[in-house]
């Protein structure tokens, strides 16, 4: 266990004022045009898709995050995955949001599904369970998350892959020895928050229909373990810091609304809460909040934040200078996590950490 004593939390004043203006003028140049025809939950199959693991005793999962560049790094980080994969294959893996960089799909046949997604993964042949993040639902600059229509491309997309697995914006699915719940907490961190529809804002039709659907799937679900995975973490020590705070910017712009969603309908209900957004590796403690469900954050797989610890959770690993990913390995009485370090000249991956979790 490693106690990080507190440091500066630094972020620049010239991108809370940039963020917050730009805020303003999306808003302004017509954030009603978002309509009301977001998802909910939903299931979906293909006969061609790779099948999931719905019965398991064990699993071996992936654990990727913001990995969509379609550049070296982020194929340097699938080569490491593949020699794992080659001796103990995995089973699936959790695609924790950011898919596509720099701003979303244009549409559920753009061709940057195939170069920044297929093409990358290509022999990692199982099923991918992917999440919403913030640059999947650009509006006005890349990452802004104010133009929350543009996701439902990815959803589509869950219709033309064997990989990508999307069925909705939020989403269950039953794998035996685990239940996974994905959620699309854009609404309540976009930089360009969509409060002139009632839709998509705090309290609308959208979120009041994913948390009650939330609150019963947790209630009724018997798997042994429960992950949660969503692209904005609530708890972190890196540059985007934590929902409530996120990048220093005032509310509703710093994720408050969705630090309160995870409290009220995750915290203690849960036994992870995975997590991307941040371009690092972190394993964090038991966080005040959380309740003892615990925060992980990957989002280290094809970009690096070259930072520090704001030190301001306590941490059992953290890297914010490589590039990586983190494997689970699943049983029904244990969970052992494993963090990968990919180095920029490295031939493969590095185990730079591991730990186990016990019911």
């Amino acid at each position: 266990m490693t106690d990080n004593s507190p440091q500066p939390h630094r972020r620049g004043l010239d991108r809370r004022t940039f963020l917050a203006g730009a805020a303003a003028t999306g808003a302004a140049a017509g954030l009603g045009a978002l309509g009301s025809t977001a998802r909910g939950a939903g299931t979906a199959s293909a006969a061609s898709r790779f099948p999931l693991p719905s019965k398991a005793s064990s699993l071996h999962v992936l654990v990727t995050g913001d990995a969509g560049t379609g550049e070296k790094p982020q194929y340097a980080v699938t080569a490491a995955a593949r020699r794992i994969h080659a001796t103990t294959p995995f089973d699936l893996a959790l695609g924790l949001g950011d898919n596509i960089y720099e701003t979303g799909p244009k549409g559920p046949d753009d061709h940057q599904f195939t170069t920044k997604f297929e093409k990358p993964n290509a022999g990692l042949d199982f099923p991918w369970l992917m999440t919403l993040g913030n640059h999947d639902n650009t509006a006005v600059f890349p990452g802004d998350g104010g133009w929350l229509l543009r996701g439902d491309a990815e959803v589509a997309y869950h219709r033309r892959s064997r990989r990508w697995y999307m069925p909705a914006r939020y989403y269950s699915v039953p794998l035996g020895v685990a239940d996974v719940f994905v959620l699309d907490m854009n609404p309540l961190a976009a930089y360009i928050p969509p409060f002139l529809s009632p839709e998509w804002e705090p309290g609308g039709h959208y979120m009041t229909r994913q948390a009650a659907w939330l609150d019963r799937a947790l209630r009724t679900s018997t798997a042994p373990w429960k992950i949660v995975c969503t692209h904005h973490p609530y708890a972190n020590n890196g540059p985007h810091g934590p929902a409530g705070d996120f990048d220093g910017l005032p509310a509703p712009l710093n994720g408050v609304e969705m630090k309160r969603f995870i409290e009220k309908h995750v915290a203690g209900r849960a036994h992870f809460l995975f997590s991307g957004h941040d371009h690092s590796q972190q394993v964090l403690e038991n966080v005040s909040g959380l309740k003892g469900t615990r925060q992980i954050v990957s989002g280290a797989a094809a970009k690096s934040v070259n930072g520090r610890s704001a030190g301001r959770f306590r941490a059992k690993y953290e890297n914010y200078r490589d590039r990586g990913f983190m494997t689970l390995a699943i049983d029904s009485t244990s969970v052992v996590l494993t963090a990968h370090e990919v180095a920029a000249n490295a031939s493969g991956p590095t185990e730079a950490f591991t730990t186990t979790y016990r019911r």
